[in-house]
């Protein structure tokens, strides 16, 4: 193959050595090409920059041996600048492969971190809350005492949970639960219904208020017990009733006597049998099935009180772990927690003590008449009994 002739610009003297220098330069990239000097320009620079497109920039930039100052002063400034930028090309290129190769790496340790931060943000923040709970609780007369049974509670919680998940899984899924059934016209005049599997014939019935210290009842405190007896083919109708502070034991007796009054007058249309209803209340709620009993049979033995339902259409009462004595009860419930000035409170001022005590009540003279037309009573208490101790129940003649 003819060697190309490549035309470079010659005219000073002086510039021999770097027309040389180039002629060596392009040969080492290509053999057969020529380098062929003329005297068009002026300025060495000048030229070497008109032909820079000819040369090969990977033997111009890497080959260490190519210009020395002391052969030309302006071509190996000129190399020098090539030389600093190939450097800079070099490292940008392989900056940019290295971080496309570790940018997820790094993304991914910066998001670790942000995790990590946050988490230990949100763990100091809880600790500093539940450090300041401690010290509020402290201030408004709450001991450890009181915070350790508290966690002791939670704890017990935790190991019921297990059961607790069952029973609520019946509550809300199961078909055999109607719940949340109006029989008032006051925000918690609510009953649910459990019914048996079988409907062959109309069923006996259990109309059942819930405990809760007066404070924390609710209808679903029943759905195990409603569990249990649907299954031995008995309808059984949790009463719901407003709590303190949104009611007082006066409120409470007055809902559980018109959940009563449903039962009683309704049942029939849910399969129930109206000759069959029994009446169970448990702790808080024993004491309020008590209550609103003793004041329907009193109702039914005045003259001009009118009634929606009798206590004759109630077979039998039974009680479970309920307190009839309020006297006797103040204290008790003082030294657990229930302070006095709230369960006074919730009964309404000392003096109505003795109209929300049924023990006493049925003691007294004037009642003898409305006591014999109260149906069969049954209590049941466990004599280990902490919360409300056994002796707390009826007196003669009702026990």
């Amino acid at each position: 193959m003819p060697s190309q002739i490549l035309p470079v610009t010659h005219h000073h003297r002086g510039t021999e050595a770097a027309a040389m220098l180039i002629k060596a330069e392009i040969e080492r990239d290509d053999p057969t090409t020529s380098l062929l000097i003329s005297s068009e320009y002026e300025d060495v620079e000048k030229a070497i920059t008109s032909i820079k497109p000819v040369l090969s920039r990977t033997s111009s930039y890497n080959n260490n041996n190519i210009t020395s100052p002391n052969d030309s002063p302006g071509l190996g400034n000129c190399y020098q600048q090539r030389r600093r930028r190939s450097a800079s090309d070099n490292s940008l290129s392989s900056l940019s492969g290295s971080n496309g190769s570790g940018a997820a790496s790094s993304a991914g340790g910066s998001r670790r971190h942000s995790f990590s931060k946050d988490v230990g943000r949100a763990a100091a923040e809880t600790f500093l809350v539940t450090r300041l709970s401690f010290k509020l609780l402290r201030y408004l007369g709450v001991g450890y005492r009181w915070i350790v049974r508290f966690l002791a509670l939670g704890c017990y919680s935790l190991l019921l949970l297990p059961g607790f998940i069952q029973v609520g899984c019946h509550y809300f899924f199961s078909s055999q639960v109607r719940r949340g059934i109006v029989y008032g016209d006051q925000p918690r005049n609510r009953l649910d219904l459990y019914f048996p599997k079988s409907s062959d014939g109309p069923k006996p019935v259990v109309a059942f208020i819930t405990g809760g210290a007066w404070i924390i009842g609710y209808k679903a405190w029943g759905s195990l017990l409603g569990q249990q007896l649907s299954e031995r083919d008995i309808i059984v109708a949790c009463i719901d009733y407003r709590n303190f502070p949104q009611g007082t034991i006066k409120d409470m007796v007055k809902d559980a006597s018109q959940g009563i009054s449903f039962v009683c007058n309704n049942i029939s249309e849910y399969g129930g049998d109206p000759d069959r209803i029994y009446l169970m209340g448990q702790s808080a709620g024993a004491h309020i099935a008590a209550c609103t009993l003793l004041e329907q049979a009193i109702k039914e033995t005045g003259e001009g009180e009118s009634t929606t339902w009798s206590v004759s259409q109630i077979r039998a009462y039974f009680g479970l772990s309920g307190g009839y004595n309020l006297f006797d009860l103040v204290d008790h419930f003082h030294s657990r927690g229930l302070y006095r000035s709230i369960f006074l409170s919730i009964m309404d001022g000392e003096e109505s003590l003795r109209q929300y005590s049924p023990e006493v009540l049925v003691q007294d003279p004037n009642t003898r008449h409305a006591v014999s037309l109260l149906p069969p009573i049954i209590l049941f208490h466990g004599t280990a009994d902490y919360s409300i101790p056994a002796d707390a129940r009826f007196y003669s003649p009702l026990k």
